[in-house]
Formats: structure tokens, sequence, C-alpha cells
């Protein structure tokens, strides 16, 4: 099958590397233009344009917002009716991702000067938080679980799920994943005008402090605009998978992880680093062979043929040298010794050690976050977690000494600054010594 062929010691590899793995981030102007009316509309309007976008673009007939509103025992009927096989391994996922969250959760701290002052952190969780999963034919239940948990473990509020339900059709397996999760609420709504009701709000769809969760471009570009008014997760680009292997795993293992990502949409980009010439040789075999027996052939085909690579490194480290440039979303580490290599990896999202340990696992079930950073974001920002769910708020408290103390600091910086009120807000603290003491024992005996 046609893919990419590079080698890092080709004259031109550096131009053709930065060629394959671009990914254009241009706005849209007409999609920026449409979720621009839509957001303004949910403003305005509120229930009344969320039921007629509802109508228009998901082809359904709702006359009345309530329509919308899943509630909790729909979320357990869902449940009860998915295959058991579904309904245990949701709960097995849900109980290895929560477990892992847990140990992420942060909490507040402080500590005291020697003249009393107190000086800290207190970590408090959102009050409400707004989860996007695709509907229809997309159904995502692994990510209901992802966004919905760390939520919960921060201890946040309330969670707030939105997902489309197009022609009428709602999935139960996403329902019954939002029922193991503990969402506390669920609107069958989608589209740019589900992430401007989370933003805002409307009388019967909650506002929300932060809206998180994948979707099509319309809802990239809705996060993209309410963010300001609530936080979002990130702006995701495409799926992503590097794979780094030393030529010792089985051809065909490695051709399938390359294609778990390429068959999430044609502009995914699936690409194999090794310093074994007849090892990637063995792979672009495997592909060949296999990838005839998968549902997403053409989407498969299509991606590797426009974004996907076979690269010949030089030795392993130069394959180190093309994951630090690229910092992949998912990163494979297909190989002996993969701790140890791990150790020199700077820029990766999730980092997947040696030859049993396939990117699929952490899509599902493995434990961390699969809502990873993507076009080389990995660079500045992290997997979704517990802490994406929490807030840091200072805790600055001065005895009178300390305050005197830092006031002697800060008055001739703040009048470097010509801001006058701020020294003489400082200074009004300034005492001498004895005046200090004086005023404790005048405390005491009060």
């Amino acid at each position: 099958m046609k893919t990419h062929r590079l080698a890092t010691t080709d004259a031109d590899f550096d131009q053709r590397l930065t060629q394959l793995t671009a990914w254009s981030e241009e706005r849209d102007a007409e999609v920026g233009a449409r979720v621009s009316d839509i957001i303004r509309a949910i403003r305005e309007r509120g229930d009344a344009a969320l039921v007629e976008f509802t109508n228009r673009f998901d082809r359904r007939d709702v006359r009345d917002v309530s329509e919308l509103v899943i509630g909790a025992e729909a979320l357990q009927a869902a449940l009860g009716r998915i295959p058991a096989a579904q309904r245990e391994a949701l709960e097995a996922a849900a109980e290895r991702v929560r477990d892992y969250h847990q140990r992420q959760k942060q909490d507040s701290w402080q500590y005291r000067d020697a003249d009393g002052t107190l000086l800290g952190q207190q970590v408090t969780p959102l009050d409400r938080a707004g989860l996007y999963v695709p509907g229809g034919k997309a159904a995502y239940p692994s990510s209901v679980l992802m966004n919905a948990l760390p939520a919960k473990v921060a201890g946040v509020g309330e969670v707030v799920m939105v997902s489309p339900a197009p022609d009428g059709v709602v999935n139960d397996t996403v329902l019954a994943a939002a029922a193991v999760a503990g969402v506390d609420r669920v609107f069958t709504i989608g589209g740019a005008q589900a992430v401007a009701a989370l933003a805002w709000g409307t009388d019967t769809v909650p506002g929300v402090d932060k809206i998180v969760g994948p979707g099509n471009i319309y809802v990239a570009e809705a996060k993209r605009q309410v963010f300001g008014k609530v936080g979002i997760d990130m702006i995701a680009g495409p799926s992503e998978i590097l794979v780094v292997c030393d030529g010792k795993t089985d051809p065909d293992w490695i051709a399938m992880d390359l294609f778990s990502q390429a068959e999430h949409d044609e502009e995914a980009q699936a690409i194999l680093v090794s310093p074994d010439a007849a090892f990637l040789d063995q792979v672009a075999e495997s592909m060949a062979r296999l990838v005839g027996t998968l549902e997403r052939e053409q989407i498969i085909r299509t991606s590797m043929a426009n974004r996907g690579a076979l690269i010949l490194a030089r030795d392993l480290d130069d394959c180190l040298d093309i994951v630090n440039r690229l910092a992949p979303e998912h990163l494979e580490l297909s190989m002996d010794d993969a701790e140890h290599w791990a150790r020199k990896v700077r820029h990766a999202g999730a980092i997947f050690l040696g030859r049993h340990t396939p990117e699929a696992l952490g899509d599902y079930c493995a434990g961390p976050n699969h809502v990873l950073p993507t076009s080389a974001t990995a660079r500045f920002s992290s997997p979704l977690g517990v802490y994406d769910f929490q807030k840091r708020s200072s805790l600055i408290g001065c005895s009178p000494e300390g305050a005197s103390r830092l006031a002697d600091i800060a008055s001739p910086l703040a009048r470097s600054e010509s801001l006058t009120a701020h020294a003489r807000s400082a200074e009004y603290r300034i005492f001498k010594a004895s005046d200090v003491r004086r005023q404790t024992s005048d405390a005491k005996t009060s």
C-alpha cells in the first residue's frame, strides 16, 4: 500500500518531514461566521434557538426543550440494556481510570514564616464542568469515561454531558458510560449550539465553568470562540501515533498499531521510525496484507498515503531525536529497555513502553487519560487530568511583623513603578519593632 518512505540521511529529509507533519489550523472564515451566528442566537434566544438548531442540524422534530433532557433513570436503563460483556468492560475500565486519576489529585498546603506570616495554596474544584461527546453513528463511550471521571475525582460539583442524537438516535453505550462515570445531567444536543448553551447557559441547560471533549470543526470553532467566557481543554488536531521500533517486534503488530490511529480519519498520522531497513520492508508487507481485512480500509489507505511514513534512522538515538522534534500525541517505544529510552523523551502526550503495550490499550482501559495534546503541542501541554478540574488560590496572611518586613520590600518597588497608592498602602503597615511588641501585648491584655 502507498505511504511515504524517508531516511534521515536523505539530503532533503528535514524539508520532507516538515511538509509531511505540517498541520494547518487555518480557520475557515465561513465556519467561523456561522458559529458566531449560532452562539449569538443561543445567547439571545436561549432554549428556543437551541430547539431550532437541534431540529435543523440533527434532523429532529422536537417541540419543547424538555424532550432534549435525558434523566438519570434513562441512563440506568441504558446500562441495563447493553450486553453484559460491554457493561463489565465499561465498569472495569472506569475502575482503572478512576484509580489512576485518584493519584493526580492535589491537596491544599500552607506554611508559616518565622514571623508568623501564613503562605500557601488552597485547591478547590470547579463548580460545574461540561462534557461534549460525539453522538449518532460515532459512539465513543471511552470519551465519556476519560472526560467525566477526572472531573468527578477532582470533586466537581456537577458534570453536564451533551451529545447529539441525529434522527433521534441515542447510543445506549454512551448513556451507559455516563451512568458508570456518574455524570449528573445529560442533554441530547450537539454542535456549536451545545457548546454555546454550556458556555452561556439557557433556562434549561446550565452554564458551566469549563468545556471538555472532542467534536467536529464546528465544535472546535465554538470552543475557540467561547474560550474566555469559560475554560476549554484544548483545540485538538487529527490523531497521531509515532512508533519507534528496534526491528525485533512482530511486523504484523506494528502494522496494526499504525492502523489503529490511521483508521480514525483521513487526516490522522501514523509514522514508524526504525534503524532497521529490512524491518521497515517487513512492516510495509504486513500493512499491504492486513489493510484489506479492516472495516475502515479506505480511510486507512487515504491516511497512510497522505500523512503516513516509514522512516529509516541511523540508530536509536537518531530515532529519539525525531521523537522530540515531532512531540507526538501517542508514542510507542517497541524496543528492548524501553524504560531507559523513555528517559530521553522530552515531548510526547503518552508513552507506551515495550512490545506488549499497544496504544489501543491506552485508549480504553490502561488508566491514563486518552485526551492528549496533538499537533506538537506536547511541547508545552499535558494530557487531560484531575488538575484540569481544580483551581488553585494563593493564601497570604501577614502577621504585624511580617507585614512590616514585606512592606519595606514592596514600598521601593512600588515607587519605582510610580504606583504611589501601592507604596503607601504597604507603608501604613510598617512599624518599629517596639510598636509591634506593644500592639501584640495590648491585644493579649484586651
